[in-house]
């Protein structure tokens, strides 16, 4: 995380000190005595400060990068069964396989597994198995979370 902080202070100063030479009067004839003009400075801080995320932000990023990869493969098996997917190509029948692994823990929770209608199918043991698996990810995000340490 970057933040940049620029701070400019503008600093005027009068007219020359009366301990320096006196001004001229003007004289008969003799136009007005230039006038002096306040003498300006201006002072500009600029901060940029970089920092890495902490041993617990990090664990926290990985855990939500795994489930989100797990969540992705579950929806991927619902929307493809749901389309009547042919298992015959090779991504599809490679995306049911690996869900499988993934869902295979939350069949038989329900009396019914999938429901059919046509050529598509619910899974739902896959939207339990999605369910579950976001509770499981919120559960490990809240542990990780209370061995974090806030800054002070």
């Amino acid at each position: 995380m970057t933040t940049e902080h620029v701070d400019q202070t503008v600093v005027t100063e009068g007219p020359a000190s009366s301990a320096g030479p006196e001004p001229v009067q003007p004289t008969a004839g003799q136009g007005q005595a230039p006038a002096v003009a306040p003498h300006q400075t201006v002072r500009t801080d600029y901060q940029r400060t970089t920092t890495s995320p902490g041993s617990p932000e990090m664990i926290r990023r990985v855990i939500v990068f795994v489930f989100g990869l797990i969540q992705l493969v579950i929806g991927l098996r619902i929307v493809l069964l749901l389309l009547d997917a042919r298992t015959g190509n090779a991504l599809v029948s490679g995306i049911l396989d690996v869900s499988k692994v993934f869902v295979g823990p939350f069949e038989g929770i329900l009396n019914t597994n999938a429901l059919t209608s046509g050529g598509s199918t619910l899974d739902v043991a896959a939207v339990v198995a999605f369910v579950g698996w976001t509770i499981l990810e919120l559960i490990v995000i809240w542990a990780v979370g209370i061995f974090r340490r806030e800054p002070a």
